[in-house]
């Protein structure tokens, strides 16, 4: 795919490609949240010293590994389980990473470490959705991608 034909008129405006890559987005927000907020927690109330980099590094990998898990689950209802873990494996790693990083930089920005705070998550959980959406609507209008 060139530059030109991402810059075509109506590329960006397939609604119902928007609408495919925002429920494949929210899935993935889903199992991402569930690992990086579960290890956020787990040394914010545990009080265990580690650096905010060391807690938020164990945190993307968990996240990733949670997404995983979840997608390979929800896709094992559409094909056999080694298929489905292959498929979940396949997933756009970038978007994932992407959601990733800044989910985990907005914590850091907004409350100073990692915490996690009633008002910071739906915070954090937006721009999680939001960093890789383009990406993935993309994904899906120039290669036909698509992670469900």
């Amino acid at each position: 795919m060139t530059a030109t034909s991402l810059a075509r008129p109506g590329f960006w405006q397939r609604a119902p490609l928007w609408g495919r890559a925002s429920k494949n987005t929210a899935w993935c927000l889903l199992g991402c949240s569930i690992g990086d907020f579960g290890t956020i927690a787990f040394f914010q109330a545990t009080g265990i010293p580690w650096p905010t980099m060391a807690i938020m590094s164990l945190a993307i990998v968990n996240g990733l590994l949670t997404s995983i898990a979840l997608e390979t689950f929800i896709l094992s209802r559409q094909m056999a389980l080694k298929t489905a873990f292959r498929t979940a494996i396949g997933m756009s790693f970038i978007s994932m990473i992407a959601m990733e990083a800044v989910m985990n930089s907005v914590d850091v920005l907004l409350t100073g470490g990692a915490k996690l705070t009633w008002w910071v998550l739906p915070i954090m959980l937006l721009a999680g959705f939001l960093a890789p959406l383009p990406y993935n609507y993309w994904r899906l209008a120039a290669l036909g991608k698509s992670c469900h």
